[in-house]
């Protein structure tokens, strides 16, 4: 996905300190950190998503002749340079894509291994958050999205039904359903509470009997309801279809869902197989943004660090290496200098080097995977969707404090 302009999408103060940095002879090696200083309200966890398309657009990232020439006179050719100018295109990247893996994480929390599907393309902010926002969700656990051309880029599994306007433009609702089934291919999904769900229930039943009994490949493979009591309503469905020997046809629900709601209807036993997740999906509703920032750690081999309140950095580059459980869960994590040893697993790897990629890229169906089994190392205290006060240990080592109170210095003696 490589937008129009690719270098001029940035923020104008990159180009004005890449200039003075060029016009500085500023070349020296710098170390910058992408972060998130703090969760917000609603979030115990994020889930780290889009290194993929920030590997794309460092690969890719060339100024062009007409850019150029709109900014006059702008060269690439110092490592700080080059650093600084990613800034504001890699928080954008990192930034949607995890905001929108941390809500689709919670949902499949809170499914309990219910089959979910993304339908917010039409509520996203524009087609590549439709597109973004579908690969997200699919790596965090969602199985499938009705985004078609999320199908096609990135291999996500598709799934889809009908509208009401599809029944509403027949004169009977019977006729639609049958008109749906036959045109399908493979067995469908039907949309019953357009006028009258126990009505239409009656309906799918005969339908699907009538299909059965000739033998057509096509069929009912679920029934979908997307308004009013959704709980009460997947009860009566349930019953009727078991009732009439139609146990096999799943329940799908959608309209206005989250995790909270997804996490009632689970907790209270509704029979649902299935839940279609839009507008909170694409949005990331409850919390759209994170206070996640790209800031200088080092230059010229020297440790740099903010020191704002409330906005203080540790310097130097880092390496984070976390403690789990024999089980498998989370216990701790632990930030120290990079090359200074530390028991745990190591959490940063290097994936570019020179511009050029260090690691084939896995595939998404492996990120999906890894993604799932980390998933469940988490400790319940963090998977509680209403946990948001619930911590995890984090500690700084001693040689990057000492690193920090020697930038203190430095940075007084200047």
């Amino acid at each position: 996905m490589k937008p129009a302009a690719a270098a001029l999408l940035t923020d104008l103060y990159q180009l004005t300190m890449a200039q003075a940095y060029f016009d500085l002879d500023m070349h020296e090696s710098a170390v910058f950190e992408l972060f998130v200083r703090r969760l917000p309200p609603t979030r115990c966890f994020l889930l780290a998503a889009g290194l993929e398309q920030a590997l794309e657009y460092v690969e890719s990232l060339r100024f062009t002749a007409d850019e150029l020439a709109f900014l006059s006179e702008v060269r690439v050719t110092g490592p700080i340079l080059e650093a600084q100018l990613l800034e504001s295109r890699l928080l954008n990247i990192v930034h949607f894509q995890t905001t929108i893996a941390s809500k689709a994480a919670r949902c499949v929390i809170a499914a309990r291994g219910r089959q979910l599907l993304d339908f917010g393309m039409r509520r996203a902010h524009e087609a590549d958050a439709a597109l973004l926002a579908a690969r997200a969700a699919y790596l965090a656990g969602f199985d499938a999205t009705a985004t078609v051309e999320a199908g096609r880029r990135f291999g996500i599994p598709l799934s889809g039904t009908l509208a009401h306007s599809f029944i509403e433009a027949h004169d009977g609702e019977e006729q639609a359903f049958r008109d749906f089934v036959l045109s399908s291919l493979q067995p469908t999904t039907l949309l019953i509470d357009t006028y009258d769900s126990a009505r239409a229930l009656q309906r799918v039943v005969a339908l699907a009997k009538e299909f059965a009994q000739r033998g057509n490949e096509q069929g009912i493979r679920a029934v979908r309801i997307d308004s009013g009591d959704l709980a009460e309503q997947a009860r009566m469905a349930r019953a009727a279809l078991d009732t009439h020997g139609c146990g096999d046809i799943r329940i799908v629900l959608s309209g206005n869902l989250d995790e909270r709601v997804i996490d009632e209807l689970v907790s209270g036993g509704v029979p649902v197989d299935a839940f279609g997740v839009g507008t909170a999906l694409a949005v990331s509703a409850d919390a759209p943004a994170l206070d996640v920032v790209y800031k200088l750690q080092q230059y010229a081999a020297k440790p740099r660090r903010k020191r704002s309140t409330g906005k203080a950095t540790w310097p130097g580059p880092k390496q984070v290496f976390r403690e789990r459980a024999p089980s498998g869960e989370y216990r701790s994590d632990r930030i120290v200098r990079d090359g200074e040893p530390a028991t745990g697993e190591p959490l940063l790897t290097e994936v570019m080097r020179a511009g050029r990629r260090t690691l084939q890229s896995p595939t998404l169906s492996s990120i999906r995977e890894h993604c799932r089994s980390e998933l469940r190392a988490l400790p319940g205290r963090l998977r509680a969707l209403s946990g948001a006060d619930a911590s995890f240990p984090v500690s700084i080592s001693d040689a990057l404090r000492t690193l920090a109170r020697s930038a203190d210095a430095l940075e007084s003696s200047r």
